[in-house]
């Protein structure tokens, strides 16, 4: 099962995702109490081992600067997680290694993924990296067959029923392993480990992994 954490605000937080055994680490560029400097990610990513994907996070950014902030701070990914069009949407990929495609629950532009030209389809509630669960019944609506990430008011609790339920292809957790009552972003090392330890315990016996991904980010 693909796990990712979001909401890195410091490196601590990034060698611990990394050493709980996460597959990528996001980086939160958009509007958020978890927005950091494309400095401060870059001078993270250069202490993170290869075979981590990094993700940038961004919602209604002008495609140039999506472009322009994932080669300044040496990231593999983009996560696009706003009204982004598909024109926009393409322009981007062909631009990075790899683009997420961010989408509330039940919106009917899911239908219409696959003319986005992105690698996954994120899946989220109507109000990203609010920590807020949403109907799981709304995520059927999502393609079939195609890479799809779950996300939205996610935590070590209730991560294994949302897979046994969507069955998605990669999850995505940012408030749901904070510290409580600690600074926005701030990673509590046991709910990191219960997190990731539950999706791999839930992960269906077809499941096909990271490497389908049609970028092994690990070569570089």
């Amino acid at each position: 099962m693909f796990v990712k954490i979001c909401g890195i605000t410091c490196e601590e937080d990034a060698l611990l995702a990394v050493a709980m055994d996460a597959d990528a680490i996001g980086f939160v560029f958009a509007p958020s109490t978890r927005r950091v400097s494309v400095t401060l990610a870059r001078d993270i990513v250069k202490r993170l081992p290869p075979e981590i994907l990094t993700v940038g996070v961004f919602r209604d950014e002008a495609p140039s600067r999506v472009v322009e902030m994932v080669h300044a701070a040496g990231l593999r990914a983009a996560q696009l997680h706003g009204h982004e069009t598909v024109a926009h949407t393409k322009w981007i990929r062909e631009r990075v290694p790899l683009v997420f495609k961010g989408f509330a629950a039940g919106d009917p532009a899911l239908d219409h993924f696959d003319d986005f030209g992105a690698d996954a389809a994120l899946v989220d509630s109507h109000a990203p990296g609010s920590g807020q669960v949403f109907d799981w019944s709304l995520a059927e609506g999502a393609p079939k067959g195609r890479r799809v990430i779950l996300a939205g008011g996610l935590t070590p609790d209730n991560v294994a029923t949302a897979i046994e339920r969507v069955r998605p292809w990669g999850v995505d957790v940012s408030t749901g392993v904070e510290v409580d009552g600690g600074a926005p972003g701030r990673k509590d090392a046991r709910k990191v480990r219960a997190f990731v330890a539950n999706a791999r315990a839930a992960e269906p016996d077809n499941y096909q992994g990271p490497g389908a991904l049609p970028y092994d980010w690990m070569e570089e």
